[in-house]
């Protein structure tokens, strides 16, 4: 087609896509939505898009959701590449709200309009890349690997250039499988592969997710300097949620450097940038963050303030495993300012034991359902043993003896409790965000091995399907143990952590 034969108003869109090539992300935006208002048919379409994938870089989730549903309603049909590569930018922005559910029917939709056909084989790379990242979401790691693995062999084949992605997709994986330096090795060959491919936005990602890695193994010294790269670009192309993600790990080193001062300022900007662009779950993790800074400064209400937010927002989205985390790291600090006083009153001590005792169950009762060896060994060092013994304790401090009681009933008919264990520990360290182990969904049918508690944790621990434990008859009255608690756990969380089943003991 000749220049004069190209459709009213095409000059708009090479000038918004060049903005963006050279990191002008608002005046990218900018020129798209005057394309939008200024022209017709196709182009406009085109430039609703563009406008929208604009608004979700620049971390305005919800707009980019209202502009790709206007315009996937105006995409026909048949027009099968703009159609899938607009669900695949569509599902990216409901990603970064944190609705999982809409995101993998609108892939799922653009997978299957693809197929196997190789005239679309580079439109396939990111439709599996967001496949992988809504697995990522749900720490299905089995899933992420096979659907990376998928995907590098497309990019080989027809993107050489996206071929970084799936390799830091591995990396993300193989890092949350317990092959830490493996992983970082991955992200390294990621690295690599984008600045080859002369991707800055690629290279400034990646730079920052491998400072992220460093600081989950405790190399701070090594992040600084992806960090500062990859923040410096950010914040010069106006990427507010990506900012806001460099802020937040840059919050993270200062806090774990001891200079709460510093680490606070970087919170508080970095949850400015997330509220900004609506990114709910990130707003909650730094919430979480921020309400340990205020602890430590013996600002309590705020710190409780903070921490109620983020429970709410992971309610909200039916996360029930990051509310009892939030709950467990409430036990944390509320731990650390009992023994910072000579006595603790009453009312604190009943406050502790009760949030203690629910999210221990909750998080206890997670060991049944995780197959994967080096999930389960870290949920149970970093949260799942923390958790019970902070139970043990504060039924200790609060005198409550029947409490106690049905907590060792409950132990020793199922985990293994090493009493000794139980004191003189290090205080647990919250992670940068909650951990997401990967689930077997329980069953009560046949698929799963319904045993005494006694069994239970063997079978876990050996890979096998188990159902939740059954709840405890003690004798001799016969009560349920911990049936306050587990009701209360179940509630609170909207998830089972105990069989209707009921065993004597």
């Amino acid at each position: 087609m000749t220049a004069d034969e190209a459709p009213p108003g095409l000059e708009l869109l090479y000038e918004g896509a060049a903005a963006y090539q050279r990191g002008e992300v608002a005046e990218a935006l900018r020129i798209f939505e005057h394309a939008v208002r200024t022209t017709s048919d196709g182009v406009r379409v085109s430039a609703l898009v563009n406008a929208a994938s604009m608004c979700d870089e620049l971390g305005d989730h919800a707009g980019a959701v209202v502009r790709f549903r206007s315009a996937l309603a105006e995409i026909p049909e048949d027009a099968v590449e703009k159609r899938a590569s607009t669900l695949v930018n569509y599902s990216q922005a409901l990603q970064h709200l944190g609705e999982l559910d809409d995101a993998q029917a609108a892939l799922e939709q653009a997978r299957a309009l693809l197929a196997d056909n190789p005239e679309f084989g580079a439109l396939r790379v990111p439709c599996l890349l967001s496949l992988t990242a809504v697995a990522f979401h749900r720490a299905q790691w089995v899933r992420v690997i096979e659907l990376a693995t998928e995907t590098l062999d497309v990019a080989e084949r027809f993107a050489p250039h996206l071929a970084g992605h799936p390799l830091m997709n591995l990396a993300g994986a193989y890092f949350e499988t317990g092959r830490r330096e493996l992983g970082i090795d991955f992200a390294q060959q990621a690295l690599a592969a984008f600045e080859a491919a002369g991707d800055r936005n690629a290279v400034a990602e990646t730079q920052q997710n491998l400072a992220t890695l460093y600081t989950r193994v405790d190399r701070f010294d090594a992040a600084e300097e992806p960090l500062r790269a990859s923040q410096e670009y950010f914040e010069q192309a106006g990427l507010e949620y990506r900012a806001g993600v460099g802020l937040r790990i840059m919050g993270f080193v200062a806090e774990q450097r001891d200079d709460d001062e510093q680490a606070e300022a970087l919170y508080r900007r970095s949850l400015a940038c997330f509220e900004a662009s609506g990114a709910a779950l990130d707003v909650a993790a730094v919430q979480t963050r921020l309400a340990t800074v205020a602890f430590k400064g013996f600002r309590v209400d705020e710190g409780q303030e903070l921490l109620a937010a983020a429970f709410d927002a992971y309610a909200s989205r039916g996360l029930g495993l990051h509310c009892a985390q939030v709950d467990f790291w409430h036990a944390v600090l509320l731990e650390a300012l009992i023994d910072s006083v000579d006595s603790p009153t009453p009312e604190l001590l009943t406050l502790a034991r009760d949030v203690a005792v629910p999210a221990a169950i909750a998080i206890d009762a997670v060991r049944y359902t995780l197959p994967n060896g080096n999930q389960r060994a870290q949920w149970n060092r970093e949260i799942a043993d923390p958790a019970m013994r902070l139970a043990f304790r504060f039924a200790y401090l609060c005198g409550d003896g029947p409490l106690i009681a049905d907590l060792i009933e409950t132990q020793c008919a199922g985990t293994t409790l090493d009493i000794a264990a139980t004191d003189h520990q290090p205080r647990p360290q919250l992670p940068l965000e909650p951990l997401s182990p990967i689930e077997t969904a329980p069953s009560m049918g046949g698929s799963a091995l319904q045993l005494g508690s006694a069994l239970a944790k063997v079978a876990a621990a050996a890979g096998l399907r188990v159902a939740p434990p059954p709840r405890l008859a003690v004798a001799p009255d016969g009560h349920i143990a911990l049936a306050q608690y587990i009701a209360a756990a179940e509630g609170r969380y909207g998830r089972a952590v105990r069989e209707g089943r009921v065993l004597a003991v």
